[in-house]
């Protein structure tokens, strides 16, 4: 029975999302239920949260995980990412991403 608990544990539904600030800005996070979390967001449920103070927030990116490892570890690697490699990633400009290192460009 331990088994299939921890195959159920894997194959739940997390995402891993992008939400573009009112202030340009990034944010990247990790759910369960993206559409509940985003309202959070959007509302400012938690006060004093990065996202609390840069509102309205659009939604630029989510890809959905079975694995939660791999979404935990798929959120930290986004996180450190360039802003030019986040926006490619957002883009579908799949192909940039192994060349944005992160560090700034100039334009």
């Amino acid at each position: 029975m331990n088994l299939y608990r921890e195959a159920a544990k894997l194959m739940k539904t997390s995402y891993v999302y992008i939400l573009k600030c009112s202030d340009d800005s990034y944010y990247t996070g990790i759910t369960s239920n993206l559409t509940e979390r985003l309202e959070s967001h959007k509302t400012g449920k938690y006060k004093g949260s990065y996202t609390s103070t840069r509102r309205p927030l659009t939604l630029e990116f989510y890809v959905e995980f079975t694995d939660i490892t791999l979404a935990i570890s798929t959120e930290k690697q986004i996180k450190k990412w360039s802003r030019l490699k986040k926006e490619a990633l957002i883009n579908g400009e799949y192909d940039k991403l192994p060349n944005l290192a992160k560090k700034k460009f100039i334009k």
